[in-house]
């Protein structure tokens, strides 16, 4: 076993050695623009991406023509829901309705609020938009009573919910929001980072109409990912967010990396090869670590739904302990913290926040990513590692003492 140990794998993930094969001939001699027609080096590397475009439609059960290629899931996100806002032409009086909910990344929240903060001076809505952020339950799933509610009240032009989430790893009712949304005649966009080759992904069974896919964050390079667009019932309309050339079916114009889809092709064909042995796997590493550290330590809790979780996935709250000093008390594991760093000051998660928890609970919380590359060895260090960190910054804990 080597030090340092990672398990931050829903930050990113370490490139799959096999996918790094892939790409190197597109890096080294085979470095033809895609665009370029008049010759083989163009004809081979536009070959190349049409392989790894049914390679990517594959895993998630959509055709080739129905993924665009981007630098990764923000920029997927944005032509999403600011592309479905814009095409629009319904007939409703008022603003645009979008609905999304309280533990979205920040990708998606940030676009909905830029779209509603600036209405029509910017987004070329003549009537603006109107967003609603609906809560989540104290797992961080939806209610679907409560999107229907906010539906009834004002037809939305889209509802954008994540399949997964990256703090806490709770899988949304997606198969029962994409029926509700088909239902209604309203887009379904959803961020599924997260959830591509990590869980069955399913565009057709779950009624999704916009799919956002990040090659890191499935052992692919970084700087590329994919949009899925559907084409057939409905027929879904975007207007593009960069322009320049018309690459990409007109809707994502710039020179296409590649290096960078072929690697994103070759992760999507590995992860629908193995992601169900691997979701296995990797269940019974989560499963192992979390039994140890709640055998060795008492005041833990666990934060999302146990059910209906991501395998890999491991959210904690260390009662009487901060998360920046744990980490820092146990720097031979990379992990990460319920919190993000914004305007050079420490936020609490505003994820963990929604699902209840208080400031200091959130600022106690650490979020373990187990990965295709983590051991059973690894897991067994990094608990015992924990243990005796946790144990050793509670002794010096004067707030601890509240909780013994």
């Amino acid at each position: 076993m080597k030090l340092p140990i990672y398990m931050d794998n829903h930050a990113t993930t370490r490139i799959d050695p096999r996918v790094l094969d892939a790409m190197m001939p597109w890096l080294t001699e085979n470095y033809g623009n895609a665009a370029s027609r008049s010759h083989g080096f163009g004809w081979a590397a536009e070959q190349a991406v049409e392989t790894a475009r049914a390679q990517v439609a594959r895993l998630i059960g959509a055709t080739a023509k129905e993924i665009v290629f981007t630098s990764g899931a923000t920029e997927s996100n944005n032509l999403a829901i600011t592309g479905a806002v814009q095409a629009h032409t319904g007939a409703q009086s008022g603003p645009r309705h979008v609905i999304t909910q309280a533990t979205e990344h920040k990708a998606v929240l940030d676009t909905c609020a830029w779209l509603e903060k600036n209405g029509s001076e910017k987004t070329g809505l003549e009537k603006g938009c109107r967003v609603t952020v609906l809560p989540v339950d104290g797992e961080g799933r939806v209610r679907i009573d409560d999107l229907r509610a906010a539906m009834d009240r004002e037809k939305p032009v889209l509802v954008t919910i994540l399949a997964a989430n990256n703090e806490i790893g709770t899988l949304q009712p997606i198969d029962e929001i994409g029926a509700l949304c088909h239902e209604r005649g309203v887009l379904f966009h959803t961020d599924a980072a997260q959830a591509v080759g990590k869980i069955p992904v399913d565009v057709n069974r779950s009624n999704i109409d916009l799919l956002s896919i990040s090659g890191h964050k499935i052992y692919g390079p970084k700087g590329i990912g994919a949009l899925y667009v559907r084409r057939r019932n409905p027929r879904v309309q975007l207007a593009e967010q960069m322009h320049g050339g018309g690459h990409e079916r007109g809707l994502r114009s710039g020179t296409l990396n590649v290096p960078g889809i072929v690697g994103l092709g070759a992760a999507c064909e590995i992860a629908g090869a193995e992601m169900e042995s691997e979701s296995v796997r990797l269940a019974a590493l989560r499963d192992r670590l979390q039994a140890k550290l709640e055998a060795g330590l008492e005041h833990l809790r666990v934060n999302g739904s146990q059910q209906h979780r991501l395998p890999g996935n491991l959210n904690m709250t260390f009662a009487g302990v901060d998360s920046e000093t744990l980490m820092m008390g146990a720097k031979d594991v990379a992990l990460s913290s319920g919190s993000a760093c914004t305007s050079a000051k420490i936020e609490p998660s505003h994820v963990l926040r929604a699902l209840g928890l208080d400031e200091e609970a959130a600022h106690s919380s650490i979020r373990f990513g187990l990965g295709r590359f983590n051991t059973e060895e690894e897991v067994d260090y990094v608990a015992e590692r924990l243990i005796d960190v946790v144990k050793k910054l509670r002794d010096l804990s004067p707030e601890y003492a509240s909780y013994t």
